[in-house]
Parts: structure tokens; C-alpha cells; sequence
């Protein structure tokens, strides 16, 4: 037998938002977005949630995001992520995710993020979660800015690609490794090892994970770094465990309320 690994979903699943939106305040902010795209970007992440499994809704979503970022300077959304990351993700850690990646780390399986937001997002959540391996979309790059081509797409059957490729490069065992999830649309990653969990599960996946006796796990406490190292043992994952079983548009409105409240006060 080989090593075993752990594989993590991050959305809905490690952490209690869609990494991809909470930047969404920042990049308008920075004048990468406008209000138009904020409500459009969270029309496509809510049609992909509830059609991911579709080869044509995955390949329209992918399409949008590289037409979106066409032209954004790699560098100022590194800045921008490293800026706002402890304000915008760390609250947001579900405790029970937490605590379930230091068991698999504490067991000696390697942790990998995988997910369909950029790597320039990812790693620097992996990083703040002490997790070094992600499998992440990868947007082409020409001269420092996105090209507006997608070098690789994060989700659906392209994140067992990636993990196939991991495993083999590793040496895990497949068999023995785990995987976790809310979306109907990581059945081919939970499918792909031995060990598969849904995390607050979409309806589909929640009946899948019936027919299929995988464990179904609710986390219900996103809770800061700071107080996740004051407070342990965080939650205990197996109180939270087993159960039967858009942000941003919000975040922009209270942006241009605050900034207006400031103009009047000044």
C-alpha cells in the first residue's frame, strides 16, 4: 500500500463562502470589476452550483471567468489577496474543516486544496490553513496580465485528472485516501477514493451520499485563526459530524453605503 492523502473541496466545505466572490468588495475596490460583473459573477457561481455536473454549464462558467479576467495584472491580485485575506477568509474557517485537516495531518497524510477558484486565491488559503498542496484553476499568463485563456479548469472530471496525476507522482493510494465535499458536481473526486464524505451537502449530493453509505458532515462554525489556537480542541468533528445526512452583490451594496456614509461625514 501506498501513502494516503486527503483531499479537500474549499467552498462551502473548508471555508463558509465562495472564495472566488469574497474578493469581490476588494476587486471592485481596485477597479478590476464592476457592479455589472459582481451580480453577473454571482449568477454564474449559483448556475454552476446548480448545474456543475453539466459539461456545457462548467465549460460556459469557465468562459465567463477568463472573459472577466482578461486583462487583470497577476501581480495586483496577489496584492490584493494578501491584503484582504485575514479580513475576508480567516473568519470564515469552518472549525470543524480545521480540526479534521490537522487529524489527517497528525495521522501523516498530506492535505491537498482543491478547487475551482485561481490558484492566486488558493495557496495563499492553503498557506493561512498550513496546508502547502493545491489543485487550483490556472489562468494563462502574457506579459504579467491574464491572457483571457484558461490553462487549466479546476472542476468536474479535470480535478481527478489532477489528483490521478498527484497520486501518481506520490505514490498515494487512492483507495485509502479521503475526500470531502458540498456540490454534486466533486462526485468524480469523491468517487475516485476509498474514503468519501459529504461536507453540508447540496440536495443531490446529499441523496447521492445516502444511496452510497458515504458519511454526511455538517460544519456550522467558521471561527478566526486566532481563536481557533486559543480555544483547542476546536469543535470536535465528530459532534458536528453526522447528521441526516450572493455574498458579494451584499458585500458591494455595504461598500457603497459606507463610502457614501464617510463622504457625508466628511
Amino acid at each position: 500500500m501506498g501513502r494516503s492523502a486527503a483531499f479537500f473541496d474549499l467552498d462551502k466545505t473548508v471555508i463558509a463562502k465562495s472564495s472566488a466572490l469574497a474578493f469581490g468588495r476588494p476587486f471592485y475596490r481596485d477597479g478590476l470589476i464592476t457592479r455589472r460583473d459582481v451580480v453577473k459573477s454571482a449568477y454564474a457561481q449559483l448556475m454552476f452550483r446548480l448545474g456543475g455536473t453539466d459539461e456545457q454549464t462548467m465549460a460556459r462558467t469557465r468562459d465567463y471567468l477568463a472573459t472577466l479576467c482578461k486583462g487583470w495584472p497577476v501581480e495586483q491580485v496577489r496584492q490584493i489577496v494578501a491584503e484582504t485575506l485575514h479580513e475576508l477568509i480567516n473568519p470564515y474557517v469552518y472549525a470543524e474543516a480545521a480540526a479534521l485537516i490537522e487529524e489527517h495531518q497528525a495521522a501523516g497524510r498530506d492535505v491537498v486544496l482543491v478547487s475551482a477558484s485561481g490558484e492566486e486565491m488558493v495557496r495563499p488559503i492553503g498557506e493561512l490553513l498550513g496546508v502547502a498542496d493545491v489543485i487550483a484553476t490556472r489562468m494563462t499568463v502574457v506579459d504579467g496580465r491574464y491572457s483571457g485563456e484558461v490553462e487549466f479548469y479546476a472542476a468536474g472530471p479535470s480535478k481527478v485528472d489532477a489528483v490521478g496525476e498527484l497520486a501518481t507522482e506520490r505514490g498515494y493510494d487512492l483507495a485509502a485516501s479521503y475526500a470531502y465535499s458540498d456540490s454534486v458536481s466533486d462526485r468524480p473526486l469523491l468517487e475516485c477514493v476509498g474514503h468519501p464524505s459529504a461536507v453540508n451537502p447540496d440536495r443531490a449530493l446529499r441523496k447521492l451520499a445516502v444511496e452510497n453509505g458515504w458519511p454526511v458532515l455538517e460544519f456550522r462554525h467558521p471561527v478566526p485563526l486566532g481563536r481557533r489556537l486559543r480555544e483547542r480542541p476546536a469543535v470536535p468533528v465528530a459532534a458536528a459530524a453526522i447528521g441526516v445526512g450572493v455574498g458579494v452583490a451584499i458585500g458591494i451594496a455595504w461598500y457603497g453605503r459606507h463610502r457614501r456614509a464617510r463622504a457625508t461625514t466628511a
